[in-house]
C-alpha cells in the first residue's frame, strides 16, 4: 500500500504528536506535569495513610468511592490533554492559491480607484438568521468556520476554541471539550472527597483521648492532604461552575471573554449557537457528534 502522509506532518505547528498522529499536545507540557503530579501525590498519600484508617473505623466503602474518582479524574485529564482539540488543517499551497484568486476577483472591481483600500479579509455566513463574520488566517491561509480561532501558542487554528490550557497541556475545543469539563467537575469531587476525609481522620484521632498535636504529629500526611485541598478546591470549584455556565448556555470562554453575545451598551445579544434550553445545550455541547481528527 503506498503511504499517506496525513496533513499534520506536514503542517503540524508548534504541537507534538505521538504514537502516530493519536496523541497530541502543545510544545510546552511543564505546568501539566506539575497538576499530574499534585493529583498521583496527594491521591498517594490519601489511600496510605487516611484510606485503611477510614475503612477500619467508618466503612470500607470510602477506599471504593476514593478509587473511583481517581480513576475518573486520571482519566478525563489524559483524554484532554492527550485528543485533538479540533485542529483544523492548514491549506495546501494549490488550496491557498485558489482562495488568494478568490479573493483577487472580489476586489478587482475597486482597485481601480487611487484611494481604495482593500477591505479585511473576511466573509459573512448566516448562523440562524444572524451574520457571522468568518475572519482569514494568514498563518493557515483559511477563512476561519465560526467559533473558531488560532491558538498563538499551538499555531493552529482550533474549531470551537475555547482556551489554551496549559494546566492540561493542550488547546481546548470540540473533541476535547466535554473531557475537560468532566475533569473540572470530578476533581472538585475529589478534592471536597479528600478534604473531607482528611479532616474527619484528624478529628476521629482526637477523640481517642489524643491532643490536636497529638494527632496531627500521628498523621501529618493527612495535614499536608487537607492542606493542598483546601488550597486547591476553590479555583476548582470556581472553573467547574464557571464552565457549567457556559455549557448551559452553548458559549466558550473566547466567546464570553470577548463579550462576543453582549452589546457596547451591555444589551444582550441572542446567541445563535443556543439550542433554546439548559438541558439541550448539555447535551449538544457535552455529548453531541464530534469532527473528525486531523
Amino acid at each position: 500500500m503506498p503511504h499517506v502522509t496525513r496533513k499534520w506532518q506536514v503542517y503540524p505547528g508548534r504541537n507534538k504528536f505521538f504514537c502516530g498522529g493519536r496523541i497530541i499536545m502543545a510544545q510546552q507540557i511543564g505546568v501539566f506535569y506539575i497538576t499530574l503530579s499534585l493529583i498521583l501525590g496527594t491521591s498517594i498519600l490519601f489511600f496510605i495513610f487516611d484510606c485503611q484508617y477510614l475503612a477500619e473505623n467508618i466503612t470500607p466503602a470510602i477506599p471504593v468511592v476514593g478509587g473511583v474518582l481517581f480513576f475518573f479524574v486520571l482519566a478525563t485529564l489524559l483524554r484532554t490533554s492527550f485528543s485533538d482539540p479540533g485542529v483544523i488543517p492548514r491549506a495546501t499551497s494549490e488550496e491557498a492559491a485558489d482562495i488568494e484568486k478568490q479573493i483577487a476577483v472580489e476586489n478587482s472591481g475597486n482597485s481601480s480607484n487611487p484611494t481604495y483600500r482593500p477591505p479585511p479579509r473576511t466573509k459573512e455566513v448566516i448562523v440562524r438568521g444572524q451574520v457571522v463574520k468568518l475572519k482569514y488566517c494568514f498563518t493557515c491561509k483559511i477563512f476561519r468556520p465560526p467559533r473558531a480561532s488560532h491558538c498563538s501558542i499551538c499555531d493552529n487554528c482550533v474549531e470551537r476554541f475555547d482556551h489554551h490550557c496549559p494546566w492540561v497541556g493542550n488547546c481546548v475545543g470540540r473533541r476535547n471539550y466535554r473531557y475537560f469539563y468532566s475533569f473540572i467537575v470530578s476533581l472538585s469531587f475529589f478534592c471536597v472527597f479528600i478534604f473531607a476525609c482528611a479532616i474527619t481522620h484528624i478529628i476521629l484521632l482526637t477523640r481517642e483521648d489524643k491532643m490536636f498535636l497529638d494527632a496531627i504529629r500521628e498523621t501529618p500526611a493527612s495535614v499536608v492532604v487537607a492542606a493542598i485541598c483546601f488550597l486547591s478546591v476553590w479555583s476548582v470549584l470556581g472553573l467547574a461552575g464557571f464552565h457549567t455556565y457556559l455549557t448551559t448556555s452553548n458559549q466558550t470562554t473566547n466567546e464570553d471573554i470577548k463579550g462576543s453575545f453582549t452589546g457596547k451598551r451591555g444589551q444582550e445579544k441572542v446567541n445563535p449557537y443556543s439550542k433554546g434550553g439548559v438541558c439541550v445545550n448539555c447535551f449538544y455541547v457535552l455529548c453531541g457528534p464530534k469532527p473528525v481528527f486531523v
